[in-house]
């Protein structure tokens, strides 16, 4: 009798429906709301059992969209939940750091919105949280899965591109000062669209150039238009009275290969008509222009210009990266944009922020 009682509960334990994934969410602006809760809910082994947002009437908007059991305004309440096994953080930057912390700390994975915070320092205490935690940080930079640097991303490590030596990052807007939120107040948001965008072109353009390591940055930025009254807002009329980030910035970043980027950015540009978000990438065997995909290069003595026609298409970058977080947790592997990453990457816009301080190159160590 007791074989087959065993037998019968080692049956039970192998037809039962594994757990899904519990997740929680932090911060239920339109970031949450569009992307990352979308993401979540299309996942089967997956279940939002909370969503937390300090104006309450967002965090209950977010529950009924999303069929969410559970409403918070402080995360940390929400944090105590014993089942939650990662959380999205999408709080603006300022609101980065602590609830990310303090979930890594209360046992959660956890998945930030870019950038990883609004400096360096608060960057590398999330990181040393996360090895103390024994927890994976990832941070959203959903680029990276675009099907273009997907394809080129295959191409370099294959070789075709041989020696990666320079690159040009864009993300430029004409009139596009974001007219809601707290995009221009440096307090509660680091920095403009340097902070905002062009950490989303310069973290895909060191991706396909393989993280190589920043040594020197020198860069200026500028505010032309975001303090002015007379200027036209595409994205909607900013306050100007708060307006105290930079509206453009440029960064030269040399690396310890030899290799550099040139990064630009801005929300307020006198360029042509549409907005600019590309990057060219110079190598020794091929070169590319990346959106749209040009790939450039030469064989037989003669040069030739390549435009795939047959990428993949992608729904969604995000719930692309949402899938690849979740199967990080579900398969104990590393999460693909950890927390390091994201680091480096502030490092480098603190160094052309500084740079611009002291009119002068910043080493980084």
């Amino acid at each position: 009798m007791a074989k087959k009682a065993a037998k019968k509960k080692a049956t039970r334990r192998a037809t039962s429906k594994p757990s899904k994934i519990k997740i929680g969410i932090i911060g239920c602006g339109g970031i949450a709301r569009n992307q990352h809760m979308p993401g979540y809910v299309k996942l089967p082994d997956v279940e939002i059992v909370a969503c937390c947002d300090v104006v309450e009437e967002s965090a209950k908007g977010a529950a009924q969209q999303f069929n969410v059991p559970r409403v918070f305004t402080d995360y940390k309440k929400m944090l105590k939940i014993k089942n939650i096994d990662a959380v999205s953080v999408c709080t603006p930057n300022f609101m980065h750091k602590e609830p990310t912390i303090d979930a890594l700390m209360a046992g959660k994975h956890v998945l930030v919105e870019k950038p990883i915070a609004m400096n360096g320092q608060e960057g590398q205490e999330m990181c040393d949280a996360a090895k103390a935690s024994g927890k994976q940080l990832a941070v959203g930079f959903n680029n990276r899965w675009r099907p273009e640097v997907q394809h080129v991303k295959k191409m370099i490590d294959a070789g075709e591109f041989g020696e990666i030596y320079y690159a040009r990052a864009q993300a430029l807007r004409r009139r596009g000062i974001p007219g809601w939120g707290v995009f221009g107040e440096k307090d509660k948001q680091g920095g403009g669209p340097l902070i905002d965008i062009g950490v989303h072109i310069l973290d895909a353009v060191l991706y396909l150039m393989g993280h190589p390591k920043p040594i020197a940055v020198s860069g200026n930025t500028y505010t032309k238009f975001g303090t002015r009254k007379d200027v036209v807002g595409l994205m909607g009329q900013w306050n100007t009275e708060t307006f105290t980030v930079e509206d453009f910035a440029v960064g030269l970043i040399r690396f310890d290969n030899d290799a550099t980027v040139l990064l630009e950015s801005s929300f307020c540009a006198n360029i042509g008509p549409t907005s600019i978000f590309t990057a060219a990438l110079m190598g020794t065997r091929a070169g590319c222009d990346l959106l749209p995909l040009k790939i450039y290069g030469e064989q037989n003595m003669q040069l030739y210009d390549v435009t795939p026609v047959s990428l993949p298409k992608v729904d969604s970058t995000h719930g692309h990266e949402i899938k690849l977080f979740v199967d990080a947790i579900k398969n104990n592997t590393p999460v693909v944009v950890p927390g390091e990453q994201g680091l480096a990457v502030t490092k480098i816009l603190d160094a052309i922020y500084k740079s611009q301080e002291i009119n002068a190159e910043v080493k980084i160590g």
